[in-house]
């Protein structure tokens, strides 16, 4: 199957899937498929709610297109690249919708910082997480805002320094990244979908305010995230990044 960005609609709730072959890893192309279908949906006034999920049962996302970053060749590419992350980010941060997202295994890198802005997280006890970036001669820049902001400062050291580490769901949970935890995917669907709608039954004009006041004192996140991708988009041009990324790309 090719890669795709898809959006359902499902009584006031925008279900807004996500797939690519590798792992459910992100290349630019749907990061900005995934960038206009959070803010067109975030301004259309018959939705409530957007759901953000991805295809498959093992992998909800495994970061960075490699392909893509071992072709990037300049400072202006890297930090296009990154850019795309950042605008995932903010899109979510404020398109004036609450956005729950279900994660329903492993998820790396990009794909936590995802999870860490989303308004409320779904997972499964298999969704494990990782912040790989150091291990591969770059770091997690562009979502450290987002990561931190849910868990703290201490445990965003612990998670990114352990870059080769996996944390399990509990421990996500326990340090706030994800909101809810479930046994199965089947209990999970379960739980979204009872508070998707429990949320659709609230004013729209009230969760909106709900939104604005859960992201107060991030106002400055567009300037801060480009700032952030040209960090990354300087280190990802290293030798030792392009040798890491040939060989992780090997296993």
């Amino acid at each position: 199957m090719e890669p795709y960005v898809k959006t359902t609609i499902k009584d006031k709730v925008a279900e807004i899937e996500f797939f690519s072959p590798a792992s459910n890893s992100l290349a630019s192309e749907q990061l900005a498929q995934l960038t206009t279908a959070i803010k067109g949906w975030g301004e259309n006034d018959g939705i409530s709610v957007i759901h953000l999920k991805s295809a498959g049962t093992n992998v909800f996302c495994a970061g960075a297109s490699f392909d893509e970053l071992l072709a990037i060749e300049d400072l202006e590419n890297g930090t296009k690249f990154f850019m795309g992350f950042a605008n995932v980010i903010n899109a979510i941060r404020t398109c004036g919708k609450i956005v729950v997202t279900s994660v329903q295994g492993k998820t790396v890198g990009g794909g936590v910082g995802i999870a860490a802005a989303s308004d409320y997280v779904f997972a499964t006890e298999t969704a494990a997480i990782k912040l790989s970036e150091l291990s591969i001669g770059i770091g997690p820049f562009v979502i450290e805002p987002a990561v931190t902001r849910k868990i703290g400062l201490t445990n965003m050291a612990i998670l990114s320094l352990n870059a080769t580490t996996w944390k399990t769901a509990k421990w996500a949970q326990q340090v706030g990244l994800y909101h809810e935890v479930d046994a199965t995917l089947s209990e999970l669907n379960y739980s979204l979908d009872k508070f998707l709608k429990q949320l659709v039954s609230y004013s729209p004009q009230a969760l909106s305010a709900m939104k604005k006041t859960f992201w107060k004192g991030t106002e400055q996140w567009d300037i801060l995230l480009k700032e952030r991708a040209a960090v990354s988009g300087k280190l990802v041009l290293s030798d030792e990044t392009n040798k890491a990324l040939t060989q992780f790309k090997r296993k």
